[in-house]
């Protein structure tokens, strides 16, 4: 039990990853305190909110002793089990997003259910429970086919592109639950992410495009490049009644692919996500500030960029533990750059940090981007 006396309204985050370290500069100039519920102390948020309380999220006693004395409590991640976010919310505790709302980003096949009710576009898809179900939904949408976990999975973990009734039967042998969904031949990956009030204001900020590597964001791009005005306005649109039906406060990331035939909804995430990391330094309120801003049901901030465009490109862990000797290059090769780290332990392939460069011509910001990232990570120039 933390001895820490708050001086503000306390915003409850489950989870102490680099969302909940993130959120914590727009709350101190907000004057709003954070409280954390970590695994363990060496979580990333752990190491810099002074109120860290140690429990397991999945336990509803540490939930509940968690939120005590919490204006609002709010999620880092999507892994709090339903009908503990539910008790909590029936005990009179504000929580963002709701148990009815966050099901659609905890289980894939509730929310494809339900974005195909309300007119959303879905790729094809079905519950499968064998492989012969899965081998017949790819022979009647074709072939290669998607199999993804119904629950968890993230940075393209639980998903698998199946060419073969081989591939299908070695996705069914990881023993959990899976949907099918028919392969979209898309163009590239777009992602909108939009903030929903209690009261029901809502704000969009601009469509980004989003490069993947191995399932992995890598490189985040705002505005997306050669956007037609209405195309980007109807991603927006899609995004806005995602929240508004669904019901969502806080904030909402919609993944988008960009097919020959229009838009096509991917994946959906309520909490701030790294598609909108950019928004720090790129927006005149980032999505930190403004998830803090809907949880507590004040008015939301301007999603207007701070410049023409913004690149993010993801720190992604190598063999190097030690990247901070390698500041110095960066700072002196680019002082527009701006650094980001999490405060983990360096792994190959983990999410370490960001970098964030802005100006006004894409190619340009895009190499200075790459630059300091590629050099963060492998100590090469590009």
């Amino acid at each position: 039990m933390s001895s820490y006396s708050p001086i503000g309204p306390v915003v409850g985050i489950v989870g102490a990853g680099q969302l909940a370290r993130m959120s914590q500069p727009p709350a101190i100039a907000l004057g709003i305190e954070l409280r954390v519920l970590a695994n363990t102390p060496e979580e990333s948020a752990a190491r810099v909110i002074v109120d860290t309380r140690v429990g397991d999220y999945r336990d509803l006693d540490d939930l509940r002793e968690f939120a005590k004395g919490c204006a609002a409590i709010t999620f880092d991640h999507e892994h709090v089990p339903t009908e503990h976010i539910r008790a909590l919310a029936e005990a009179g505790h504000a929580v963002h997003p709701g148990a009815d709302a966050l099901v659609h980003a905890q289980d894939k096949a509730v929310m494809r259910e339900r974005l195909s009710a309300i007119g959303v576009p879905c790729p094809a898809w079905a519950r499968v429970s064998s492989p012969e179900e899965a081998t017949r939904f790819a022979e009647q949408h074709g072939w290669p086919m998607v199999l993804k976990s119904v629950r968890g999975g993230y940075d393209g973990r639980g998903v698998w592109v199946c060419r073969s009734a081989e591939d299908v039967a070695e996705a069914f042998a990881t023993g959990v639950e899976l949907l099918a969904e028919a392969f979209v031949p898309f163009e590239r990956e777009l992602a909108v992410l939009v903030a929903r009030s209690p009261h029901g204001q809502g704000v969009s900020y601009p469509v980004v495009e989003t490069v993947q590597q191995d399932g992995i964001c890598v490189e985040v791009i705002a505005p997306a490049p050669g956007l037609d005005p209405e195309y980007s306005a109807q991603a927006q649109r899609i995004g806005l009644k995602i929240a508004h039906e669904l019901g969502v406060t806080g904030l909402l990331a919609v993944e988008l692919f960009d097919t020959p035939n229009g838009l096509v909804v991917n994946e959906l995430a309520m909490r701030p996500h790294n598609s909108g990391h950019w928004t720090i330094e790129g927006s005149t309120t980032s999505q930190f500030e403004q998830h803090l801003r809907a949880v507590l049901d004040l008015p939301l901030g301007s999603p207007k960029m701070t410049a023409q465009v913004v690149v993010m490109a993801n720190l992604l862990g190598g063999e190097e533990p030690d990247l901070f000797k390698r500041y110095e290059h960066v700072l002196a090769h680019d002082p527009g750059i701006k650094l980001h780290f999490y405060g983990k332990e360096v792994r190959p392939g983990r999410k370490i940090g960001h970098v964030t460069a802005l100006g006004s011509n894409l190619d340009e910001v895009r190499a200075r981007a790459r630059h300091a990232a590629v050099y963060l990570t492998t100590g090469e120039y590009t």
